[in-house]
């Protein structure tokens, strides 16, 4: 369990390590803030047409009386809104990535000459990273609409559907993003989607303790924009522990260590 504890520790220090370079903030916030304005109009557009969507889904319950009627397509508008929310939190990180590209590799970049180290290359063009990044992004996305589809028909499961699920769901939603940020570093050190995931599932509790509180947190739509480059820097120093690059954490650093010495 002591992962969990080093995983959320790398988030601090993300966050720790931007408040101290704050013209690295500020700029990686810029392509979260476009990003957000995009998904706050689609949301927005998603809420006004819930309805009609789960009516069109649903016709054989026309016929049915109240309040039955009701209370079922309430439960599914309830049921699809979460599935959307799921679905925004997840696909909000990897377009934030792609819009803001050359920003975030330059704030890894600085990351890892800041830990006295080199800043690896890929040695590809910018175009290609861009094209890998789309690739894995869509891939991501089949995962997550996989995923999705998935929890929405457990969410039926009287009790543990709205218990076990959406703690499993935020479980697996904190996987992803920590899957989607460490892209910038380990692009960089040319790992691609398959050895990533390998990667990252070697240490699942360190991975899952950096992304859950961001899955948490960025429910919170202008949360999100502020903690994006923290994120972004604490997944490059997640990444050096995962490469070997920086030796373990001792005992205590930890996320109470992380924050004792903020």
């Amino acid at each position: 369990m002591r992962d969990l504890g080093v995983g959320i520790g790398y988030l601090v220090k993300g966050q720790r390590w931007v408040a101290q370079h704050g013209r690295w903030w500020g700029i990686g916030m810029i392509p979260a803030l476009i990003t957000l304005v995009g998904y706050a109009a689609a949301l927005v557009v998603l809420f006004f047409w819930t309805d009609d969507v789960i009516a069109w889904a649903t016709p054989f319950a026309d016929d049915w009386s109240s309040p039955w009627l009701g209370a079922f397509r309430g439960a599914l508008a309830i049921l699809f809104g979460a599935a959307c929310l799921f679905l925004a939190v997840i696909t909000f990180t990897a377009v934030t990535l792609l819009v803001g590209q050359p920003f975030y590799e330059s704030l890894s970049e600085e990351v890892d000459r800041s830990e006295g180290g080199e800043a690896p290359e890929s040695g590809l063009s910018t175009w290609q990273e861009v094209w890998i990044g789309i690739r894995e992004a869509l891939a991501l996305l089949i995962r997550v609409t996989l995923w999705s589809v998935l929890f929405f028909a457990l969410g039926f499961i009287p009790f543990i559907g709205q218990t076990v699920i959406p703690a499993l769901a935020l479980c697996v939603t904190g996987f992803f993003l920590a899957e989607e940020l460490t892209s910038v570093a380990l692009l960089r050190r040319g790992v691609l989607l398959k050895e990533r995931r390998r990667l990252l599932r070697g240490r699942r509790l360190l991975t899952v303790g950096f992304g859950l509180p961001l899955a948490l947190l960025f429910l919170l739509p202008l949360v999100a924009v502020f903690l994006m480059p923290g994120a972004v820097a604490g997944a490059t120093l997640l990444v050096r522990d995962l490469t070997g690059e920086a030796a373990a954490p001792p005992q205590g650093d930890t996320a109470a260590g992380a924050l004792g010495s903020a």
